[in-house]
């Protein structure tokens, strides 16, 4: 994980993702939206090895955002494993048409 953004993410903070993401884990929060914030709206493709590390630092649900472009994507958060990776949102694919929502829907049954 990387440099955690605040204020619509227009200012990065010293504060490392999977140390706050471990604050916050310990301080009750159910889970966390991940978003790699260079990819988000870019259909560049989701940043997985971001994502893995962080899901495996915390045992709270990690859901994971920005990038995501095709169904690859998707098959490639999903494979994953021995982590707290619980979801994905996906954004401008849909609206684009690049993913159909009952082909992502299919993909995480």
């Amino acid at each position: 994980g990387g440099q955690v953004a605040v204020r619509g993410w227009t200012q990065k903070t010293s504060q490392n993702a999977v140390e706050l993401a471990r604050c916050y884990e310990n301080c009750g929060i159910q889970a966390i939206v991940y978003t790699d914030i260079q990819r988000d709206g870019m259909e560049t493709g989701v940043n997985v090895a971001a994502t893995s590390v962080l899901a495996r630092a915390v045992k709270i649900p990690v859901i994971a955002s920005g990038g995501v472009a095709t169904l690859a994507d998707i098959d490639a958060l999903l494979s994953i494993k021995d982590c707290s990776f619980y979801g994905v949102i996906v954004g401008r694919a849909l609206y684009t048409g690049a993913i159909a929502l009952e082909d992502a829907i299919a993909k995480t049954q």
